[in-house]
């Protein structure tokens, strides 16, 4: 998965935006919240909010691991993204984008109705 692979995945969702942050790291946001970060340079690594409950479940399959920074929250990464199959990579990602939008103030959420 490269990086414009991951922008014609995620970019057509409601509200979402893509920015540099922190010199090196490629950050997908709704409404200024982020649900994916990857390097903005090459392909790489993948880090996404999961639910609770699968967060451990997650982080003990062959290629995931507790995102750096952002575990307490929740997120994982996956070291190679390409090992995925494309459609489970794509719904982790639609969830991750899901829980983020979720925890938006409501009216928010009905101005980025899909």
């Amino acid at each position: 998965m490269d990086q414009a692979g991951l922008r014609d995945w995620v970019g057509g969702w409601p509200g979402v935006e893509a920015s540099i942050k922190w010199g090196e790291d490629l950050v997908f946001s709704v409404a200024g919240k982020m649900f994916c970060v990857t390097r903005a340079h090459g392909s790489g690594a993948v880090s996404f909010k999961v639910e609770d409950d699968r967060f451990l479940e997650l982080t003990e399959r062959p290629g995931f691991q507790p995102a750096p920074y952002l575990a307490r929250s929740h997120w994982v990464m996956v070291e190679e993204p390409g090992r995925l199959p494309p459609g489970e990579l794509r719904a982790l990602l639609r969830r991750s984008y899901e829980l983020v939008r979720e925890k938006l103030p409501k009216k928010t959420q009905r101005e980025l109705a899909d």
